[in-house]
Protein backbone atom coordinates (compact mmCIF):
# COMPACT_ATOMS: atom_id res chain seq x y z
CA UNK A 1 0.00 0.00 0.00
CA UNK A 2 1.31 3.80 -0.80
CA UNK A 3 2.52 5.97 1.88
CA UNK A 4 1.89 9.24 2.49
CA UNK A 5 3.42 12.33 3.36
CA UNK A 6 3.52 12.92 7.08
CA UNK A 7 1.98 16.18 6.96
CA UNK A 8 -1.40 15.10 5.60
CA UNK A 9 -4.67 15.09 7.64
CA UNK A 10 -7.23 12.34 6.92
CA UNK A 11 -9.78 13.04 4.55
CA UNK A 12 -13.07 12.18 4.38
CA UNK A 13 -14.18 8.92 3.71
CA UNK A 14 -14.21 8.49 0.00
CA UNK A 15 -17.69 6.46 -0.70
CA UNK A 16 -19.38 8.62 1.33
CA UNK A 17 -18.66 11.87 -0.84
CA UNK A 18 -21.27 13.75 -2.44
CA UNK A 19 -22.75 11.94 -4.91
CA UNK A 20 -24.70 13.12 -8.24
CA UNK A 21 -26.33 10.04 -8.81
CA UNK A 22 -27.93 9.16 -5.53
CA UNK A 23 -30.77 6.92 -4.92
CA UNK A 24 -32.78 6.91 -2.04
CA UNK A 25 -35.46 3.96 -1.23
CA UNK A 26 -38.73 4.78 0.62
CA UNK A 27 -39.02 3.52 4.07
CA UNK A 28 -35.35 2.83 4.34
CA UNK A 29 -33.87 4.54 7.34
CA UNK A 30 -30.71 4.67 6.06
CA UNK A 31 -31.89 6.24 3.22
CA UNK A 32 -33.51 8.77 5.12
CA UNK A 33 -30.37 9.68 7.20
CA UNK A 34 -28.41 9.65 3.84
CA UNK A 35 -31.06 12.21 2.37
CA UNK A 36 -31.26 14.52 5.22
CA UNK A 37 -27.17 14.85 5.11
CA UNK A 38 -27.53 14.98 1.39
CA UNK A 39 -30.00 18.33 1.98
CA UNK A 40 -28.38 19.44 4.87
CA UNK A 41 -24.75 20.90 5.34
CA UNK A 42 -24.91 22.09 8.56
CA UNK A 43 -23.09 20.23 11.91
CA UNK A 44 -26.17 17.77 13.39
CA UNK A 45 -25.40 19.31 16.66
CA UNK A 46 -28.34 17.24 18.03
CA UNK A 47 -27.10 13.47 17.10
CA UNK A 48 -23.41 14.32 18.18
CA UNK A 49 -25.05 15.57 21.41
CA UNK A 50 -27.37 12.29 21.57
CA UNK A 51 -23.68 10.10 20.38
CA UNK A 52 -21.67 11.89 23.20
CA UNK A 53 -24.23 11.36 26.12
CA UNK A 54 -24.92 7.78 24.82
CA UNK A 55 -21.22 6.96 24.96
CA UNK A 56 -21.11 8.50 29.09
CA UNK A 57 -22.61 4.95 29.31
CA UNK A 58 -19.24 3.42 28.43
CA UNK A 59 -17.16 5.66 30.00
CA UNK A 60 -18.63 6.15 33.73
CA UNK A 61 -18.91 2.76 34.87
CA UNK A 62 -14.83 2.17 33.59
CA UNK A 63 -14.19 5.47 35.60
CA UNK A 64 -16.27 5.75 38.82
CA UNK A 65 -14.17 2.97 40.38
CA UNK A 66 -10.36 4.41 40.14
CA UNK A 67 -10.82 6.22 43.39
CA UNK A 68 -12.47 3.45 45.47
CA UNK A 69 -11.07 0.37 43.68
CA UNK A 70 -8.06 0.04 46.35
CA UNK A 71 -10.57 0.38 49.50
CA UNK A 72 -13.10 -2.01 48.04
CA UNK A 73 -10.73 -4.93 47.51
CA UNK A 74 -8.93 -3.66 51.13
CA UNK A 75 -12.67 -4.07 52.75
CA UNK A 76 -13.58 -7.32 50.46
CA UNK A 77 -10.08 -8.88 52.78
CA UNK A 78 -9.14 -10.85 49.37
CA UNK A 79 -6.16 -9.20 49.66
CA UNK A 80 -3.48 -10.51 52.48
CA UNK A 81 -1.20 -7.81 52.45
CA UNK A 82 -1.40 -4.43 51.62
CA UNK A 83 0.95 -5.05 48.72
CA UNK A 84 -1.13 -7.32 47.42
CA UNK A 85 -4.05 -4.91 46.65
CA UNK A 86 -3.00 -3.83 43.32
CA UNK A 87 -2.95 -7.17 42.52
CA UNK A 88 -6.29 -8.03 43.07
CA UNK A 89 -7.43 -4.29 42.01
CA UNK A 90 -6.13 -5.42 38.32
CA UNK A 91 -8.05 -8.43 38.10
CA UNK A 92 -11.36 -6.16 38.56
CA UNK A 93 -10.44 -3.92 36.01
CA UNK A 94 -9.69 -6.44 33.54
CA UNK A 95 -12.50 -8.34 33.94
CA UNK A 96 -14.44 -5.50 32.11
CA UNK A 97 -12.09 -5.45 29.52
CA UNK A 98 -11.85 -9.21 29.22
CA UNK A 99 -16.03 -9.53 28.59
CA UNK A 100 -15.66 -7.07 25.91
CA UNK A 101 -12.77 -8.14 23.86
CA UNK A 102 -14.67 -11.37 23.76
CA UNK A 103 -17.91 -10.09 22.41
CA UNK A 104 -17.24 -6.49 20.75
CA UNK A 105 -16.84 -8.27 16.89
CA UNK A 106 -19.48 -10.19 17.35
CA UNK A 107 -21.98 -6.89 18.80
CA UNK A 108 -20.38 -5.68 15.42
CA UNK A 109 -21.28 -8.04 12.99
CA UNK A 110 -24.78 -7.26 15.06
CA UNK A 111 -25.13 -4.28 14.13
CA UNK A 112 -24.24 -4.56 10.44
CA UNK A 113 -27.40 -7.04 10.00
CA UNK A 114 -29.91 -6.10 12.58
CA UNK A 115 -29.15 -2.29 13.04
CA UNK A 116 -27.32 -0.17 15.24
CA UNK A 117 -30.08 1.05 17.56
CA UNK A 118 -30.87 -2.24 18.85
CA UNK A 119 -27.50 -3.17 19.52
CA UNK A 120 -27.31 0.42 21.30
CA UNK A 121 -30.27 -0.11 23.35
CA UNK A 122 -29.37 -3.60 24.56
CA UNK A 123 -25.91 -2.33 25.80
CA UNK A 124 -27.79 0.91 27.47
CA UNK A 125 -30.11 -2.05 29.62
CA UNK A 126 -27.17 -4.11 30.42
CA UNK A 127 -24.91 -1.42 31.89
CA UNK A 128 -27.70 -0.61 33.98
CA UNK A 129 -28.49 -3.52 35.25
CA UNK A 130 -24.81 -5.10 36.00
CA UNK A 131 -23.57 -1.78 37.15
CA UNK A 132 -26.28 -1.70 40.05
CA UNK A 133 -25.36 -5.44 40.36
CA UNK A 134 -21.33 -4.41 41.08
CA UNK A 135 -21.94 -1.40 43.61
CA UNK A 136 -24.10 -4.31 45.80
CA UNK A 137 -21.27 -6.94 45.54
CA UNK A 138 -19.86 -8.52 49.08
CA UNK A 139 -17.75 -10.66 47.52
CA UNK A 140 -14.85 -10.27 45.29
CA UNK A 141 -15.74 -13.29 43.02
CA UNK A 142 -19.27 -10.86 42.24
CA UNK A 143 -17.46 -7.95 42.05
CA UNK A 144 -15.19 -10.13 39.09
CA UNK A 145 -18.97 -11.84 37.50
CA UNK A 146 -20.52 -8.11 37.45
CA UNK A 147 -17.36 -6.34 35.80
CA UNK A 148 -17.38 -9.43 33.12
CA UNK A 149 -20.79 -9.43 32.38
CA UNK A 150 -20.87 -5.42 31.93
CA UNK A 151 -18.68 -5.70 29.18
CA UNK A 152 -19.50 -8.76 27.45
CA UNK A 153 -23.16 -7.86 26.91
CA UNK A 154 -22.44 -4.26 26.08
CA UNK A 155 -21.47 -3.41 22.38
CA UNK A 156 -21.80 0.13 22.25
CA UNK A 157 -18.32 1.55 21.97
CA UNK A 158 -17.78 0.18 18.09
CA UNK A 159 -21.66 0.37 17.01
CA UNK A 160 -21.06 4.06 18.19
CA UNK A 161 -17.91 5.01 16.66
CA UNK A 162 -19.63 3.39 13.34
CA UNK A 163 -22.76 5.34 13.93
CA UNK A 164 -20.89 8.91 15.03
CA UNK A 165 -19.81 8.68 11.00
CA UNK A 166 -22.88 7.69 9.46
CA UNK A 167 -25.17 10.61 10.64
CA UNK A 168 -23.05 13.18 9.60
CA UNK A 169 -21.23 14.49 6.52
CA UNK A 170 -17.65 13.30 5.39
CA UNK A 171 -16.43 16.50 6.58
CA UNK A 172 -17.87 16.41 9.93
CA UNK A 173 -16.14 12.89 10.54
CA UNK A 174 -13.42 14.02 12.35
CA UNK A 175 -15.59 15.82 14.58
CA UNK A 176 -18.14 12.83 14.97
CA UNK A 177 -15.18 10.60 16.14
CA UNK A 178 -13.77 13.14 18.58
CA UNK A 179 -16.66 13.22 20.53
CA UNK A 180 -16.01 9.93 21.65
CA UNK A 181 -12.60 11.15 23.47
CA UNK A 182 -14.43 14.41 24.64
CA UNK A 183 -17.02 11.75 26.30
CA UNK A 184 -14.43 10.33 27.65
CA UNK A 185 -13.17 13.19 29.10
CA UNK A 186 -16.44 14.24 30.50
CA UNK A 187 -16.27 10.58 32.12
CA UNK A 188 -12.78 11.51 33.67
CA UNK A 189 -14.66 14.38 35.03
CA UNK A 190 -18.18 12.87 36.51
CA UNK A 191 -16.98 9.60 36.86
CA UNK A 192 -13.98 9.85 39.43
CA UNK A 193 -15.75 12.88 40.90
CA UNK A 194 -18.95 10.37 41.30
CA UNK A 195 -16.85 7.44 42.46
CA UNK A 196 -14.44 9.78 44.67
CA UNK A 197 -16.95 11.97 46.64
CA UNK A 198 -20.06 8.86 46.79
CA UNK A 199 -18.09 5.95 47.82
CA UNK A 200 -18.22 5.36 51.73
CA UNK A 201 -21.04 7.57 52.19
CA UNK A 202 -21.26 6.57 56.06
CA UNK A 203 -17.58 7.44 56.45
CA UNK A 204 -17.66 10.97 55.02
CA UNK A 205 -21.11 12.03 55.63
CA UNK A 206 -22.49 10.00 58.71
CA UNK A 207 -25.09 12.12 59.15
CA UNK A 208 -26.66 11.56 55.89
CA UNK A 209 -25.96 8.11 55.74
CA UNK A 210 -26.03 6.21 59.07
CA UNK A 211 -23.68 3.00 59.58
CA UNK A 212 -27.02 0.90 60.14
CA UNK A 213 -28.43 1.98 56.71
CA UNK A 214 -28.35 0.07 53.14
CA UNK A 215 -25.24 2.41 52.05
CA UNK A 216 -22.96 1.37 55.48
CA UNK A 217 -23.77 -2.15 54.07
CA UNK A 218 -22.86 -1.80 50.87
CA UNK A 219 -20.17 1.25 50.80
CA UNK A 220 -19.76 1.76 46.92
CA UNK A 221 -23.45 1.24 46.43
CA UNK A 222 -24.22 5.10 45.97
CA UNK A 223 -21.76 5.70 43.38
CA UNK A 224 -23.01 3.18 41.15
CA UNK A 225 -27.14 4.16 41.93
CA UNK A 226 -26.22 7.28 40.44
CA UNK A 227 -24.74 5.94 37.15
CA UNK A 228 -27.64 3.69 36.91
CA UNK A 229 -30.06 6.52 37.28
CA UNK A 230 -28.41 7.76 34.49
CA UNK A 231 -28.43 5.27 32.52
CA UNK A 232 -32.07 4.90 32.65
CA UNK A 233 -32.75 8.24 31.78
CA UNK A 234 -30.28 7.82 28.55
CA UNK A 235 -32.18 4.84 27.67
CA UNK A 236 -35.67 6.36 27.53
CA UNK A 237 -33.69 9.27 25.26
CA UNK A 238 -33.46 6.37 22.92
CA UNK A 239 -37.03 6.35 22.00
CA UNK A 240 -35.94 9.01 19.29
CA UNK A 241 -32.75 7.74 17.80
CA UNK A 242 -33.04 7.16 14.13
CA UNK A 243 -31.78 4.02 12.73
CA UNK A 244 -28.83 4.19 10.03
CA UNK A 245 -28.15 0.85 8.53
CA UNK A 246 -29.99 0.49 5.04
CA UNK A 247 -32.85 -2.24 5.08
CA UNK A 248 -34.03 -2.43 1.54
CA UNK A 249 -33.37 -5.59 -0.29
CA UNK A 250 -29.75 -6.60 -1.42
CA UNK A 251 -30.40 -6.81 -4.49
CA UNK A 252 -31.83 -2.54 -4.59
CA UNK A 253 -29.01 -1.89 -2.90
CA UNK A 254 -26.23 -3.89 -5.36
CA UNK A 255 -27.68 -1.39 -8.00
CA UNK A 256 -27.82 1.81 -6.31
CA UNK A 257 -24.23 0.98 -5.62
CA UNK A 258 -23.49 0.83 -8.63
CA UNK A 259 -24.85 3.43 -10.28
CA UNK A 260 -23.63 5.49 -7.41
CA UNK A 261 -20.09 4.26 -8.41
CA UNK A 262 -20.38 4.70 -11.98
CA UNK A 263 -21.86 8.34 -11.53
CA UNK A 264 -18.46 9.58 -9.57
CA UNK A 265 -16.15 7.16 -11.92
CA UNK A 266 -17.52 9.58 -14.81
CA UNK A 267 -14.77 12.01 -13.71
CA UNK A 268 -12.48 10.14 -11.81
CA UNK A 269 -8.80 8.40 -12.02
CA UNK A 270 -8.41 4.82 -12.94
CA UNK A 271 -7.32 4.18 -9.92
CA UNK A 272 -10.33 5.47 -7.83
CA UNK A 273 -12.19 2.72 -9.29
CA UNK A 274 -9.48 -0.13 -8.35
CA UNK A 275 -9.16 1.34 -4.73
CA UNK A 276 -13.18 0.93 -4.23
CA UNK A 277 -13.51 -1.97 -6.13
CA UNK A 278 -10.56 -3.37 -3.58
CA UNK A 279 -11.88 -2.08 -0.44
CA UNK A 280 -15.41 -3.38 -0.32
CA UNK A 281 -14.25 -6.85 -1.04
CA UNK A 282 -10.81 -6.93 1.38
CA UNK A 283 -10.98 -9.18 4.52
CA UNK A 284 -10.69 -6.87 7.23
CA UNK A 285 -7.72 -8.67 8.33
CA UNK A 286 -5.64 -8.76 4.98
CA UNK A 287 -6.58 -4.77 5.52
CA UNK A 288 -3.11 -3.31 6.59
CA UNK A 289 -3.86 -0.12 6.82
CA UNK A 290 -7.05 -0.88 9.30
CA UNK A 291 -5.36 -3.54 11.02
CA UNK A 292 -1.75 -1.04 11.76
CA UNK A 293 -3.97 1.60 12.31
CA UNK A 294 -5.33 -0.70 15.04
CA UNK A 295 -2.42 -2.10 16.29
CA UNK A 296 -1.27 1.79 17.22
CA UNK A 297 -4.67 2.12 18.42
CA UNK A 298 -4.36 -0.73 21.08
CA UNK A 299 -1.24 0.19 22.05
CA UNK A 300 -2.30 3.60 23.18
CA UNK A 301 -5.33 2.38 24.55
CA UNK A 302 -3.09 -0.78 26.71
CA UNK A 303 -0.98 2.40 27.95
CA UNK A 304 -4.23 4.53 28.59
CA UNK A 305 -5.78 1.72 30.68
CA UNK A 306 -2.46 1.51 32.59
CA UNK A 307 -1.84 4.28 33.56
CA UNK A 308 -5.63 4.82 34.59
CA UNK A 309 -4.86 1.64 36.90
CA UNK A 310 -1.39 2.65 38.33
CA UNK A 311 -2.01 6.71 38.69
CA UNK A 312 -4.69 5.93 41.72
CA UNK A 313 -2.69 3.72 43.12
CA UNK A 314 0.68 5.39 43.57
CA UNK A 315 -1.01 8.11 44.17
CA UNK A 316 -2.86 6.78 47.11
CA UNK A 317 -0.26 4.17 48.35
CA UNK A 318 1.68 5.75 51.62
CA UNK A 319 4.93 7.81 50.88
CA UNK A 320 6.93 4.97 52.36
CA UNK A 321 6.26 3.03 49.36
CA UNK A 322 6.80 5.74 46.89
CA UNK A 323 3.11 6.95 46.70
CA UNK A 324 1.62 10.32 47.37
CA UNK A 325 0.01 9.49 50.66
CA UNK A 326 -3.75 10.57 48.62
CA UNK A 327 -7.43 10.49 49.64
CA UNK A 328 -9.80 9.08 46.89
CA UNK A 329 -11.41 12.40 46.74
CA UNK A 330 -8.00 13.78 45.89
CA UNK A 331 -7.74 11.28 42.92
CA UNK A 332 -11.07 11.97 42.17
CA UNK A 333 -10.44 15.70 41.73
CA UNK A 334 -7.40 15.11 39.71
CA UNK A 335 -9.51 12.78 37.56
CA UNK A 336 -12.07 15.96 37.29
CA UNK A 337 -9.38 18.51 36.42
CA UNK A 338 -7.76 16.57 33.77
CA UNK A 339 -11.17 15.40 32.03
CA UNK A 340 -12.27 18.85 31.55
CA UNK A 341 -8.77 19.54 29.61
CA UNK A 342 -9.16 16.85 27.45
CA UNK A 343 -12.77 18.43 26.56
CA UNK A 344 -11.50 22.04 25.79
CA UNK A 345 -8.38 19.78 23.94
CA UNK A 346 -10.65 18.15 21.76
CA UNK A 347 -13.12 20.87 21.70
CA UNK A 348 -10.67 24.01 20.58
CA UNK A 349 -7.41 22.68 19.60
CA UNK A 350 -6.85 19.42 18.36
CA UNK A 351 -8.66 19.72 15.31
CA UNK A 352 -6.44 22.26 14.31
CA UNK A 353 -3.52 20.52 15.13
CA UNK A 354 -4.62 17.42 13.29
CA UNK A 355 -5.53 19.46 10.19
CA UNK A 356 -1.93 21.64 10.13
CA UNK A 357 0.46 18.36 11.17
CA UNK A 358 -1.63 15.47 9.84
CA UNK A 359 -2.56 12.42 12.27
CA UNK A 360 0.64 10.67 11.94
CA UNK A 361 3.10 13.46 12.80
CA UNK A 362 0.14 14.76 15.37
CA UNK A 363 1.02 11.08 17.06
CA UNK A 364 4.47 11.62 16.85
CA UNK A 365 5.23 14.24 18.55
CA UNK A 366 2.43 13.37 21.78
CA UNK A 367 4.34 9.62 21.81
CA UNK A 368 7.75 11.24 22.42
CA UNK A 369 6.34 14.14 24.49
CA UNK A 370 4.41 11.91 26.91
CA UNK A 371 7.92 9.65 27.51
CA UNK A 372 9.39 12.73 28.61
CA UNK A 373 6.71 13.92 30.93
CA UNK A 374 6.82 10.18 32.87
CA UNK A 375 10.03 10.73 33.67
CA UNK A 376 9.11 13.16 35.98
CA UNK A 377 6.48 11.42 38.05
CA UNK A 378 8.20 10.01 40.60
CA UNK A 379 9.75 13.61 41.70
CA UNK A 380 6.69 14.43 42.81
CA UNK A 381 6.85 12.81 46.08
CA UNK A 382 9.33 15.44 47.25
CA UNK A 383 6.49 17.83 46.89
CA UNK A 384 3.59 18.74 49.08
CA UNK A 385 0.40 21.02 49.68
CA UNK A 386 -0.12 23.25 47.07
CA UNK A 387 3.14 22.91 44.76
CA UNK A 388 2.45 18.95 44.31
CA UNK A 389 -1.37 19.72 43.61
CA UNK A 390 -0.42 22.24 41.05
CA UNK A 391 2.21 19.90 39.42
CA UNK A 392 -0.09 16.33 40.01
CA UNK A 393 -3.02 18.56 37.82
CA UNK A 394 -0.75 19.92 35.12
CA UNK A 395 0.99 16.79 34.84
CA UNK A 396 -1.98 14.61 34.59
CA UNK A 397 -4.19 16.48 32.55
CA UNK A 398 -0.76 16.08 29.80
CA UNK A 399 -0.32 12.73 30.01
CA UNK A 400 -4.45 12.13 29.59
CA UNK A 401 -4.74 14.54 26.47
CA UNK A 402 -1.57 13.11 24.88
CA UNK A 403 -2.16 9.19 24.58
CA UNK A 404 -6.16 10.74 23.30
CA UNK A 405 -4.81 12.47 20.96
CA UNK A 406 -3.41 9.11 19.90
CA UNK A 407 -6.39 7.23 20.17
CA UNK A 408 -8.38 9.45 17.98
CA UNK A 409 -5.70 9.58 15.21
CA UNK A 410 -5.51 6.02 14.96
CA UNK A 411 -9.26 6.12 14.82
CA UNK A 412 -9.45 8.32 12.03
CA UNK A 413 -7.05 6.40 10.28
CA UNK A 414 -9.34 2.88 11.05
CA UNK A 415 -12.65 4.71 9.64
CA UNK A 416 -10.43 5.93 6.02
CA UNK A 417 -9.51 2.60 5.77
CA UNK A 418 -12.64 0.40 5.24
CA UNK A 419 -16.24 1.04 3.57
CA UNK A 420 -19.75 1.66 5.00
CA UNK A 421 -20.68 -2.05 4.63
CA UNK A 422 -18.00 -2.92 6.59
CA UNK A 423 -17.47 -0.23 9.08
CA UNK A 424 -19.43 -1.38 11.71
CA UNK A 425 -18.13 -4.55 11.90
CA UNK A 426 -14.19 -3.25 11.31
CA UNK A 427 -15.27 -0.72 14.78
CA UNK A 428 -16.09 -4.17 16.59
CA UNK A 429 -12.82 -5.74 15.83
CA UNK A 430 -11.00 -2.92 16.74
CA UNK A 431 -12.97 -2.69 19.94
CA UNK A 432 -12.25 -6.66 20.50
CA UNK A 433 -8.06 -6.09 20.16
CA UNK A 434 -8.40 -2.69 22.16
CA UNK A 435 -10.51 -4.51 24.94
CA UNK A 436 -7.73 -7.33 24.93
CA UNK A 437 -5.01 -4.85 25.10
CA UNK A 438 -7.17 -3.15 28.32
CA UNK A 439 -7.62 -6.68 29.97
CA UNK A 440 -4.00 -7.32 30.16
CA UNK A 441 -3.26 -3.79 31.55
CA UNK A 442 -4.80 -3.93 34.68
CA UNK A 443 -3.86 -7.45 34.92
CA UNK A 444 0.05 -6.82 34.46
CA UNK A 445 -0.20 -2.93 36.00
CA UNK A 446 -1.56 -4.84 39.08
CA UNK A 447 1.33 -7.41 39.40
CA UNK A 448 3.86 -4.77 38.35
CA UNK A 449 2.64 -2.67 40.96
CA UNK A 450 2.88 -5.21 44.10
CA UNK A 451 6.40 -5.89 42.14
CA UNK A 452 7.85 -2.62 42.51
CA UNK A 453 6.35 -1.75 45.85
CA UNK A 454 8.48 -4.51 47.41
CA UNK A 455 11.40 -3.18 45.54
CA UNK A 456 11.30 0.58 46.92
CA UNK A 457 14.35 0.43 48.22
CA UNK A 458 16.42 -0.81 45.51
CA UNK A 459 19.30 0.16 44.47
CA UNK A 460 18.62 0.12 40.22
CA UNK A 461 15.44 1.87 39.45
CA UNK A 462 13.85 1.84 42.88
CA UNK A 463 9.93 0.80 43.32
CA UNK A 464 8.14 4.17 41.48
CA UNK A 465 10.86 4.77 39.42
CA UNK A 466 10.78 1.67 37.73
CA UNK A 467 7.12 1.90 37.58
CA UNK A 468 7.09 4.81 35.31
CA UNK A 469 10.29 3.42 33.49
CA UNK A 470 8.25 0.48 32.27
CA UNK A 471 5.39 3.01 31.47
CA UNK A 472 7.72 4.91 29.19
CA UNK A 473 8.99 1.62 27.52
CA UNK A 474 5.11 1.26 26.40
CA UNK A 475 4.94 4.81 24.85
CA UNK A 476 8.35 4.39 23.05
CA UNK A 477 6.69 1.14 21.00
CA UNK A 478 3.67 3.67 20.03
CA UNK A 479 6.24 6.09 18.88
CA UNK A 480 8.08 3.33 17.11
CA UNK A 481 4.75 1.83 15.36
CA UNK A 482 4.07 5.63 13.70
CA UNK A 483 7.08 4.71 11.33
CA UNK A 484 7.02 2.67 8.46
CA UNK A 485 6.85 -0.04 7.80
CA UNK A 486 4.57 -1.00 10.61
CA UNK A 487 1.90 1.89 9.60
CA UNK A 488 0.54 1.75 6.85
CA UNK A 489 -2.62 4.16 5.09
CA UNK A 490 -4.84 3.95 3.14
CA UNK A 491 -4.70 5.02 -0.71
CA UNK A 492 -7.07 7.91 -0.42
CA UNK A 493 -5.00 9.53 2.23
CA UNK A 494 -1.98 9.10 0.37
CA UNK A 495 -3.02 10.25 -2.49
CA UNK A 496 -4.85 13.18 -1.47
Amino acid sequence: MAGCSEGEAAVPLLEEQEQPTAVYFDGCPGCIIDREKAESTGIPYWRFFHIWIINLVVCLPISSIFPFIYFMIRDLHVAKRVEDIGFYAGFVGASLMLGRALTSTFWGMVADRIGRKPVIVFGIFTTLVFNTLFGLSVHYWMALATRFLLGSLNGLLGTLRAYAVEVSRPEHHAIGLSLISTSWAIGLILGPSIGGYLAQPTEKYPKLFPANSLFGRFPYFLPCLCITVFCLGILLSCVCLQETLHTHKLEKEQDQATKTINGYLAGAEENVEQHITLTMNKNLFKNWPLMSSIVLFCIAGFDDMTYMELFPLWAESDRSYGGLSLLSEDVGQVFAITGGSILLYQTFIFPHIVKILGPVTTSRVVAFSSMVLLFTYPSMTHLSGFWLSIVLNVASALKANFVVTIITCSLILQNNSVTQYQRATANGLATTLLSFSKALAPVGGGIVFSWVQKRQHAFFFPGDQMLFFLMDLIMFIALIWTFKPFLSLPEQLSSS
